[in-house]
């Protein structure tokens, strides 16, 4: 999903090709992407763009007269700016924003369609759609640590919570934990003000860094390559790698239709944190540390051989 890194550098590329400039007509192609309509779709044409913001993980485009268009690419929603006129393509295309000087292509490779476009008229509307996450870039210490500490939750459910934090997903948040030195599910109302404001450092540092390091990558052009994949990925989508801190082995564990991804040896004290369906399939055989854990893969792979 694209997260706060992406999502700036995908408004600061459409400030740059849309604001002052007149939407032609916005065609849709999938009528599952439309989730209000008020305006209805032809309301916007021949209006122009003011202005471009993020919300949240959401893009909004500000047209003339209050009007406004949401886009919330979810995880497989992706932008793509293309000539004049260009076709929708297949399924994945789901909408178009045509302008005289290019096409704004909002299209989704998955089977499962979630990306949502809310065309809605006025502020209070607008500000419906804001799931009221705190600016993690824009607040100090102080105010991220009340607001970390307002629930008991783990720390990646914490981070991830939209209504929390804005922007922050699945993949920042393993690399903003491992930077940070803290558990994916270390309690929020545990953490020591010494950990909460080590946090906070580390939301702001590996926010900005990936931020900088995606607006070099697109170098002036607009981001066709949004991943949460990164080879610069200190622990996010490299399970079994080593960790680039200390060296021992990036672990992964999945719950739901989540995952996070963490360095056993950087954030646990070397303690293995369970999986929820290899722990029921293992039970006492689950490894509970590095070592137990090598010991295990050594003896599964001694045993074919005995």
């Amino acid at each position: 999903m694209p997260e706060l890194p992406d999502i700036v550098v995908y408004v600061e590329a459409l400030q740059e090709r849309t604001v002052g400039r007149a939407l032609e007509r916005l065609r849709i192609g999938s009528p599952f992407i439309l989730r209000t309509a008020r305006p209805p779709v032809e309301a916007l044409d021949g209006r122009s763009v003011t202005g471009v913001r993020r919300i949240g993980k959401r893009i909004a485009l500000d047209f003339a007269d209050g009007l406004f268009a949401v886009i919330h690419l979810m995880v497989a929603g992706r932008l793509h700016w293309r000539p004049p006129g260009a076709r929708l393509g297949g399924k994945a295309g789901l909408a178009a924003f045509d302008f005289e000087h290019g096409t704004l292509l909002l299209t989704e490779a998955a089977t499962r369609k979630r990306a949502a476009l809310h065309l809605v008229e006025g502020a209070e509307a607008l500000r419906d759609l804001n799931p009221g996450g705190m600016e993690t870039l824009e607040v100090d210490a102080r105010a991220f640590c009340a607001r970390l500490r307002a629930e008991n939750h783990t720390l990646k459910r914490a981070l991830t919570d939209p209504r929390l934090f804005s922007g922050i997903g699945n993949a920042y948040s393993d690399e903003i934990l491992h930077r940070a030195r803290l558990s994916p599910l270390a309690l929020t109302l545990r953490l020591s003000d010494e950990d909460a404001t080590r946090l906070h450092a580390a939301v702001r540092e590996v926010l900005g860094e990936w931020t900088a390091r995606l607006r070099e990558q697109a170098g002036g052009g607009f981001p066709d390559k949004v991943t949460a994949f990164h080879p610069g990925m200190a622990v996010h989508g490299r399970a079994g790698q080593p960790c680039p801190a200390c060296g021992s082995p990036v672990q992964r564990i999945v719950y739901a239709e989540n995952e996070a991804n963490y360095c056993a040896g950087c954030q646990t004290s070397g303690r293995l944190l369970a999986d929820r369906a290899l722990s029921r399939l293992l039970k006492q055989d689950w490894p509970r540390t590095l070592a137990e854990l090598e010991e295990h893969r050594r003896a599964r792979g001694a045993g074919p051989a005995g």
